[in-house]
C-alpha cells in the first residue's frame, strides 16, 4: 500500500519570548542547545551517521558561542515522505552560495551541481562519490544543515525549477535570446533519502564560521594530536625489513632531516590482501625491539591495515561468524557495529601491535572503488544493510581503534581513507590515490566545511621543481607526510632542492606549538585548524561565470563555466598560505581586509587587495593577518619531551594577545583540565615601541617551553 506523509515545516526564528518552533503538519523543531536544533521527519532509521559512534556532543562549548538565530523563513523549508522516501527542500536566495556537501576535489562552491553522496574513492570527478560525502551544508546566509542518514543521498544544488517557485526563472527562446542559459536560475536545494524518515540538524551562525564551529562540537568538537603528529612523517616502501627501516632512519639522521613517525606499508605483515595484522617475521624478527629502539629515538611507529582478513591468521576462525557474506581480495570482513567482533579484532590489535608499542594505523581501502568492496547486495550478521554499512564503515573503523588507544590512555594519529559526519574528533586524516597538486588544495579547503582532515600527501614529483612546491603545502597540512611505499623515494631524492625541502621541513617542526594550538581551538571550539578562505572575516572573492562557447560535440548547450579561487586557505587564526604550482614563477593572492605582513620578513604586503608575488622557488607565499602572533621553536628535528625556547613573533602595529596551548601531548588528560594556556601579549604604544610578556597563571604547569623571546616583524 503506498505510504505518504506530507508535513511542510513552519520553522521559527526564536523570539524574544523563546517560544518553541512548530509546524502545521505536526513536525515540531527542538532546539538542543543555543543555535542548533534538530527535527525528525517521518519514522528515522535507528542507523544513522552518529548511532553506532561513540561521541558526546560538546554542549557547554556550543553555549559558550551565545544565541543565535535562523536566517531561514519558517515557510520556506518542507519535508515529504512518499513511497519510503523522503524529501526535503531549503530555500536559496538569488546570490547564496553552498559549501560543504563532502570532500570535494575541484570545486568550493557546490551551488549548481548535483550528487549523489557515496563511500567512494574519489575518482576525479565531483559527483558526490568521495572518501568522506558527509551530507551537512553551509550557508552563506550563516546556517548549515546536517542530514543525519547512512544512506545514498541524492542532492540538488539550486539546479531543479519548480512550478511553484516564488523566484521562477526568465523564460528565454535560445533562437532568438542570447541570454539564454542551459542552466536556468533555481531558488532552492533538494535532497532525496531513500528512507521512511530522517533526522535533520540545523545550526545557525550568524557567521559561516560559526555554523562550522557549531557543527564540529556536536560531534565532539575536533581531534587533538598527540604533539609528535604534528613532525615529519616518512612512510618506506612496501617489502623494507627492519634493517632497511634502520639505515633510512639513520640516513635522516645524517642529513639533519626531521623525522617523528615512520610508517610501514603491508609487507610488515605477514600476509596482506587480505591481512593478518602479524608481523612478518623474516622482515621483522623481532618486532618488540624493533619498535623500542624507534621509539628510544622519539620516532614513532604507524602501521598500515585494510579491513580483509586472511584465512592463514590465527584471526581468522575467531571473527568468521562476525562477518559479512562477500570477500573482498579473498579476506573476509569483519561487521565492526557489533560489540562481539569489536572485542576481537581489539584483542588481536593489542595483542600484535599496541603491545609492541606501535603508535597508530594507517586504514586503507575501507572507502570503495566498487570492486574492492563489498556489494550493496551483501549482508551483514548485525543486520544493517550494506549500504548503510559502506557509509559508516571508516568511521566504524576509527572509533574502535581510537577506543583502544584511549583506554590506555595513550593518543594516537592516523590516516584512513573513509568517514563520515561524527569522526572529527577521531585522530585521522583523510588521503587517497589521487595525486592532482591543484586538486589536493581544493580538498584541503573543502575538509574545513565538513568536520574532517585531509592531507596532500607527497609520493613522487617529475621534477625538483614539483617536488619541492609539493613539499611547501604538505608542510602547511595536518600531516606532513612523505609516503615512498611504491616509489621509494626520499627528501634527498632530487638533490637539486634538497637543502629547500629540508628548511620547509624544519618550518613544520618549529611551527608546532602554532599548530598544536590551532589543533586544541578544535578540539574545545570546533575552529577548523586549516580552514577555506571563505571562512576568513574580511575576505572577499567572487566567483566568476564565464558564458559557454558553443560546440557541438563538447559542449552542445553552451554551459557556463565557472572560475572560483581555490588555490589559498589559512592556517590558525593568522597565517594566509598561497601556494605555487610547478612551472609557475608568481600568482596572485586575495588578501582579506585589514593589513597584512609577509610571514618571513614583516613586511607589510598589502590591505584587503590582490597582490602578485615572485617568491622564487624556494618561499611558499605565507601571509600574516594585523596583530599576527606566531609562536616557534628551534628547528629541531625529533619531538621529545623537552622544554624549549619560544620564539613569539609579532607582525603589524596594534597591541594583541594570543593564547598558547600547553598540556602533556601524549595522553587524554587535557580532558579533565590537565592543560594550560599561556598568555602572549605585545603592548604598542602610542610611539610605536612594543614590548611583549608571558603571563602564565599562577600554579599553571608548563611542559613544552623553557623562555620567551619576543620578535617584533616590522621588515627590513
Amino acid at each position: 500500500m503506498r505510504r505518504y506523509f506530507v508535513a511542510i515545516c513552519t520553522l521559527c526564528i526564536l523570539s524574544a519570548c523563546n517560544n518553541s518552533p512548530q509546524n502545521k503538519g505536526g513536525v515540531e523543531w527542538k532546539e538542543e542547545v543555543a543555535g542548533v536544533w534538530n527535527v525528525s521527519v517521518g519514522t528515522p532509521e535507528k542507523i544513522n551517521l552518529l548511532s553506532e559512534l561513540n561521541i558526546s556532543p560538546k554542549f557547554d562549548a556550543i553555549r559558550k558561542m551565545g544565541e543565535a538565530s535562523l536566517p531561514v523563513s519558517q515557510e520556506d523549508i518542507s519535508f515529504e515522505v512518499v513511497d519510503g522516501k523522503t524529501y526535503i527542500r531549503f530555500p536559496l536566495e538569488k546570490d547564496e552560495k553552498i559549501f560543504g556537501l563532502g570532500l570535494n576535489f575541484k570545486t568550493v562552491e557546490q551551488r549548481g551541481r548535483i550528487m549523489r553522496l557515496h563511500v567512494d574513492h574519489y575518482t576525479g570527478k565531483d559527483d558526490g562519490r568521495t572518501h568522506t560525502p558527509v551530507p551537512f551544508f553551509v550557508s552563506s546566509r550563516g546556517y548549515g544543515a546536517f542530514i543525519n542518514s547512512a544512506r545514498y543521498i541524492d542532492t540538488w544544488v539550486g539546479t531543479s525549477v519548480r512550478k511553484d517557485s516564488k523566484n521562477p526563472p526568465v523564460v528565454r527562446d535560445r533562437n532568438t535570446d542570447k541570454n539564454w542559459e542551459a542552466q536556468p536560475y533555481s531558488d532552492n536545494l533538494e535532497f532525496l533519502i531513500p528512507a521512511e524518515g530522517v533526522e535533520v540538524v540545523l545550526f545557525a551562525g550568524p557567521t559561516m564560521l560559526d555554523v562550522v564551529r557549531r557543527f564540529n562540537l556536536y560531534n565532539g568538537g575536533g581531534a587533538l594530536p598527540p604533539r609528535w603528529g604534528l613532525g615529519f612523517w616518512h612512510r618506506v616502501p612496501s617489502l623494507f625489513s627492519d634493517k632497511e627501516v634502520n639505515e633510512e632512519v639513520a640516513q635522516f639522521e645524517k642529513r639533519g632531516f626531521p623525522l617523528s613517525v615512520v610508517g610501514l606499508e603491508p609487507g610488515w605483515m605477514s600476509r596482506s590482501y587480505p591481512c593478518t595484522y602479524e608481523w612478518d617475521r623474516v622482515r621483522f624478527p623481532d618486532p618488540d625491539h624493533f619498535v623500542k629502539n624507534l621509539n628510544d629515538q622519539y620516532i614513532k611507529t604507524n602501521v598500515w591495515i585494510n579491513p580483509y582478513v586472511s584465512p592463514d591468521g590465527e584471526l581468522y576462525d575467531k571473527i568468521e561468524p562476525y562477518t559479512g557474506s562477500h570477500t573482498v581480495w579473498c579476506g573476509i570482513v569483519p561487521d565492526y557495529s557489533m560489540p562481539a567482533a569489536q572485542k576481537i579484532m581489539v584483542e588481536h590489535f593489542e595483542k600484535h601491535q599496541l603491545d609492541k608499542g606501535i603508535s597508530g594505523y594507517k586504514m586503507d581501502e575501507n572507502d570503495g572503488y566498487d570492486f574492492w568492496l563489498w556489494p550493496d547486495v551483501a549482508s551483514f550478521p548485525s543486520g544493517m544493510p550494506a549500504e548503510q554499512m559502506r557509509q559508516i564503515y571508516g568511521s566504524l573503523m576509527q572509533s574502535v581503534t581510537m577506543d583502544m588507544f584511549r583506554k590506555r590512555n595513550t593518543r594516537t594519529y592516523g590516516l584512513v581513507r573513509a568517514g563520515n559526519a561524527g569522526t572529527s574528533s577521531y585522530p585521522y586524516v583523510i588521503y587517497n590515490d589521487y595525486y592532482a597538486h591543484r586538486d589536493f588544495i581544493t580538498a584541503l579547503i573543502n575538509s574545513s566545511f565538513i568536520g574532517v582532515l585531509w592531507t596532500p600527501e607527497v609520493r613522487s614529483s617529475g621534477t625538483g621543481e614539483e617536488w619541492l612546491r609539493r613539499m611547501q603545502t604538505v608542510c602547511f597540512s595536518p600531516v606532513a607526510q612523505l609516503d615512498a611505499w611504491a616509489d621509494g623515494t626520499k627528501p634527498w631524492s632530487f638533490p637539486e632542492v634538497e637543502k629547500e625541502v629540508r628548511e620547509i621541513a624544519q618550518l613544520r617542526m618549529q611551527l608546532i606549538p602554532y599548530l598544536y594550538t590551532a589543533f586544541a581551538d578544535y578540539t574545545f571550539e570546533g575552529t577548523p585548524p586549516m580552514r577555506a578562505m571563505n571562512l576568513e572575516e574580511g575576505y572577499q572573492a567572487d566567483t566568476q561565470t564565464e558564458k559557454g562557447v558553443l560546440d557541438a560535440t563538447a559542449n552542445p548547450y553552451a554551459m557556463a563555466v565557472k572560475r572560483e579561487v581555490k588555490d589559498q586557505f589559512m592556517v590558525g587564526p593568522s597565517l594566509l598560505v598561497a601556494p605555487l604550482f610547478a612551472g609557475e614563477k608568481e600568482r596572485q593572492v586575495i588578501l582579506p581586509q585589514g593589513k597584512w605582513y609577509d610571514f618571513y620578513t614583516g613586511e607589510f604586503a598589502g590591505e584587503g587587495e590582490v597582490i602578485t608575488v615572485s617568491p622564487g622557488l624556494s618561499k611558499i607565499p605565507v601571509y600574516v593577518k594585523e596583530g599576527g602572533i606566531i609562536p616557534l621553536w628551534p628547528a629541531v628535528t625529533k619531538v621529545k619531551d623537552e622544554k624549549l625556547p619560544l620564539e613569539v613573533r609579532h607582525y603589524g602595529k596594534t597591541s594583541s594577545s594570543y593564547n598558547l596551548y600547553d598540556d602533556d601531548g601524549k595522553t587524554f588528560d587535557y580532558e579533565k583540565g590537565d592543560f594550560s594556556r599561556i598568555v602572549l601579549k605585545v603592548d604598542v604604544n602610542t610611539n610605536g615601541d612594543k614590548t611583549g610578556k608571558a603571563i602564565i597563571p599562577e600554579g599553571t604547569k608548563v611542559w613544552s617551553f623553557s623562555d620567551y623571546n619576543f620578535r617584533f616583524m616590522t621588515g627590513k
